[in-house]
């Protein structure tokens, strides 16, 4: 994926804050200068801000976790819908409904609504309801699709949430934090950097500024779909060359008929089978490569950077951590990450040693982010 240049963020608008009396103090690292009483933006930082994020996402997405947007801007809707649906990812670009992480299972009712309706209209039953029946059953219908349609995929809570303007959206925001989501957004000069994981300094209000950036993080996303999408398919081929062997060998061995019954020539002494070590250390190493420890929910990226080099890079090994030693660890590395909950963290891994993947799914599922 080709890096975005300094030179197309300025062309596109992205440097341009807000009035120098709307700022919020802590973006003032992020600010370059101050020019007709408007804070201008460190594109630098914001182009290093914008490849961590990217890096992030396209590990997330790998991993099989969906991403939230969420855009209910009026000059962020239509880009967000669009470059969104194109990596099959869901999105809120009407209104927030409140309780959409914190109440779920409620969200997920109303979305499984919009199924039976469906299902209705296809079996008949709906042509028998009464004609001003069928007008209200159709505009609830028009309302859900309006509001729940473009996550009507999503049946478990997302793995990060991408916010558009974090002021507009401190609902979303809230909700998240709760449950211990990782936040991705563009943030502005009026807006507090503190309450996102991974902050993209740039200007959220005009439509080419968020469309360059919305073009850069599907691309990242893209690229982490690609990568998974490559691996299932390579995983597949390994589990289909056993068979292809067992079936050569069953085809070469002869039947009784074909026995040769003359007496057996004199073998001579075959030489001792050599063993690569090269290779025996390849497959070691590979073997015991750090595992993707975000399918614990709860665990963000930085998260499980931090375990890792704490020495918690398998499953097995956070499956014997105490939560306590746990969250030290995470408050050492990082102050923001002190709000974590590592309490279930050790029975997902256990489940996740043991192989035990849709065990841990379901628990997932039936959790509200990964607190019991």
């Amino acid at each position: 994926m080709a890096k975005v240049e300094v030179k197309q963020l300025l062309e596109a608008g992205v440097h341009f804050g807000h009035l120098t009396r709307k700022w919020n103090p802590n973006m003032a690292p992020y600010i370059y200068m101050e020019r007709n009483g408007i804070h201008v933006i460190n594109l630098y930082k914001t182009v290093a801000k914008l490849d961590e994020a990217n890096e992030a996402l396209q590990k997330i997405a790998a991993s099989g976790r969906k991403i939230l947007f969420v855009a209910t801007k009026k000059q962020a809707k239509d880009i967000v819908a669009e470059k969104v649906a194109n990596v099959n990812m869901p999105y809120i670009t009407e209104r927030w409904p409140g309780g959409m992480l914190t109440n779920f299972v409620t969200i997920r009712k109303a979305v499984k609504k919009m199924a039976t309706i469906d299902r209705m209209k296809k079996d008949g039953t709906f042509m028998t309801l009464s004609k001003k029946e069928r007008l209200q059953v159709d505009r609830l219908r028009a309302k859900l699709e309006k509001n729940l349609g473009s996550i009507s995929e999503m049946t478990r809570l997302p793995g990060a949430l991408f916010i558009v303007d974090t002021m507009r959206e401190h609902i979303a925001v809230k909700e998240a934090q709760k449950l211990n989501i990782p936040i991705f957004a563009m943030v502005d000069t009026n807006s507090d950097p503190r309450d996102v994981d991974y902050l993209i300094p740039s200007n959220d209000d005009a439509s080419k500024s968020i469309d360059i950036i919305m073009t850069e993080v599907t691309n990242a996303i893209a690229d982490g779909l690609a990568e998974r999408k490559s691996e299932k398919q390579s995983g597949k081929e390994g589990s289909d060359e056993p068979k292809a062997e067992k079936k050569e060998k069953a085809a070469a061995k002869p039947t009784p008929e074909a026995v040769d019954t003359k007496a057996a020539p004199v073998v001579a002494k075959t030489p001792e089978p050599t063993v690569n070590v090269e290779a025996t250390k390849e497959a070691v190493a590979k073997d015991s490569a750090p595992v993707d420890l975000t399918k614990v929910e709860g665990i963000g990226p930085k998260a499980a950077e931090a375990l890792v080099n704490a020495g918690f890079d398998s499953y097995a090994k956070l499956a014997e951590g105490d939560p306590e030693k746990i969250k030290e660890i995470l408050t050492e590395a990082s102050s923001r990450m002190a709000h974590l909950d590592p309490t279930s963290w050790p029975k997902q891994a256990k489940m996740a040693a043991d192989g035990k993947w849709d065990e841990l799914k379901v628990w997932q599922d039936n959790t509200k982010g990964g607190v019991e």
